[in-house]
């Protein structure tokens, strides 16, 4: 059992309530431990300790700062398998995937963030021989944080590193169903000497202590990712106060895929990319469109593929795929199953719980799914349904293709399968997605821009695009003193 506390100030202190939440293993479904059910007390004392703690961090030099950065990647990485066994338990994924893919990237986002602010560039104009103008940019102040339960210490330290670099002060609010690696985040901050009150954690439901934290009128900025519904009561809450947002939202990501790819690379990207941290990733692939004269060839393939993917103890490294995240997301997952059958989709393979040894019997696991969907209009080719379900559907020609890509109201990402170069260009370019791979998954370079677009979110991430997000910029125009006058 490991009780949580929440960091305010440089300490570790029990909710000012004293009310906690039990958290459950998805492994097994037993309790592990206990973590604050704050409140807006709890944030406003957060508040305060970062407002206070503001001046004299956003007062170090970059370098100072990004000491400090690369200091909490180096005890990250010195302690890499105790994260990665609190994010499988916690989680559900398999450990595996937590050491090679979470907890490497979580060590990245704060070294790659403390390199960038320190190359960080301003801008300079010369208006006229005696006329400058130049642009600063300034830390916001406190920075509200939001992050989900499907990749907890990737996402969370996504937004504190750069939140951290550009001399912006913390207050996260972890998602409640995965806090376990952000109060490891949280010894490690202290551990590594930040200053009292520049990052702090407060944990518990969204709808306290996340309420409390976009309502706060010492908090300028927030950025959320999660759901899109969530995102839409943000803003409501969020638009009076006119604070800076930045929502990472959800994706119905489509795949094309067309007669004249390379079929084994696309055929096992698309296995990985449908069912890799059991579909709970916002990127994953959850609409596979193949052109006609290859489906059947395709389908079969996948098929067999996917019935070979290993659900199982999360503990074990032969296991592809752990448990779902909680029991109402896996009853959530299944309802859409459940309703796409009824609606006439036919199953190929999964849906349901598998064949466990007893002592998993209690977890959250759900056999990876595939449906035929020859309807773009059906639920589950327009609701996000984020866990190891997807739908095959065939496309007629180029712009079938294109139409059935872009018949959902997301736009986060989209993966393409062609070696003709113009059909790969002209579908990048005419897919409704922030992110567009071609012939691969899941290749990320921090400098570039993340995001999504129409209901997948507002505004972008990564490289400089976090910098600028996480400053203000100030024009300054100066007239210089004529010669001779």
């Amino acid at each position: 059992m490991h009780q949580i506390l929440n960091f305010v100030d440089g300490r570790f202190v029990t909710p000012i309530e004293g009310r906690f939440l039990d958290n459950y293993g998805p492994r097994d479904g037993t309790v592990i431990g206990q973590l604050p059910d704050s409140s807006a007390a709890d944030i406003d004392a957060a508040v305060k300790a970062a407002r206070r703690a503001f001046p004299a961090w956003e007062g170090l030099t970059r370098g100072e700062r990004a000491r400090y950065l690369y200091r909490i990647a180096d005890l990250i990485e010195s302690r890499l398998e105790v994260f990665a066994e609190a994010e499988s338990l916690d989680q559900g994924k398999p450990i595996h995937l937590a050491r090679s893919v979470d907890i490497p990237r979580a060590i990245e986002n704060f070294r790659f963030f403390a390199g960038a602010v320190l190359h960080q560039e301003e801008k300079a104009f010369q208006t006229s021989a005696n006329v400058i103008n130049y642009s600063r940019r300034q830390a916001v102040g406190v920075a509200g944080l939001i992050s989900p339960w499907n990749l907890p210490l990737y996402l969370l330290t996504w937004k504190v590193a750069p939140a951290l670099a550009t001399g912006n002060t913390v207050v996260a609010k972890p998602s409640e169903l995965t806090s376990f690696t952000a109060s490891l985040l949280a010894e490690v901050i202290a551990e590594a000497g930040l200053p009292e009150g520049v990052c702090n954690f407060v944990y518990g439901l969204g709808s306290k202590a996340g309420d409390a934290l976009v309502a706060h009128p010492d908090v300028p900025l927030i950025s959320f990712t999660g759901g899109t519904e969530t995102a839409a009561a943000i803003g409501k809450r969020a638009a009076p106060l006119y604070k800076k947002l930045s929502l990472e939202l959800g994706g119905k990501n489509p795949a094309l895929i067309f007669a004249d790819c390379d079929f084994e690379t696309a055929l096992a990207a698309t296995v990985r990319s449908s069912f890799t941290n059991q579909g709970e990733i916002c990127l994953c692939t959850s609409r596979i469109f193949v052109e006609e004269s290859l489906f059947e060839r395709f389908k079969g393939a996948f098929v067999a593929a996917v019935k070979t993917l290993r659900v199982g103890d999360p503990r074990h490294e032969d296991s592809f795929m752990g448990a779902l995240v909680s029991a109402a997301h896996r009853e959530k997952v299944n309802g859409f199953v459940t309703r796409a059958r009824e609606e006439g989709l036919a199953l190929l393979c999964g849906g349901g719980v598998p064949e466990l040894p007893s002592e998993l019997k209690g977890g959250y696991y759900y056999n990876p799914t595939v449906l035929l969907a020859p309807d773009t209009n059906s639920e589950i080719m327009q609701q996000e349904v984020f866990g190891p379900v997807v739908t095959l559907t065939p496309f007629r020609d180029y712009d079938d293709a294109i139409t059935k890509a872009n018949s959902t109201r997301y736009g986060l990402a989209a993966t393409i399968w062609t070696q003709n170069l113009d059909t790969a260009h002209r579908a990048a370019a005419d897919v409704d997605a922030g992110l567009v791979w071609v012939n691969t998954w899941m290749l990320r370079d921090l400098r570039t821009p993340f995001g999504g677009m129409k209901d997948s979110g507002v505004g972008r991430e990564g490289g400089n695009y976090s910098l600028d997000y996480y400053t203000e910029e100030k024009n300054i125009c100066l007239q210089l003193s004529k010669p001779n006058s």
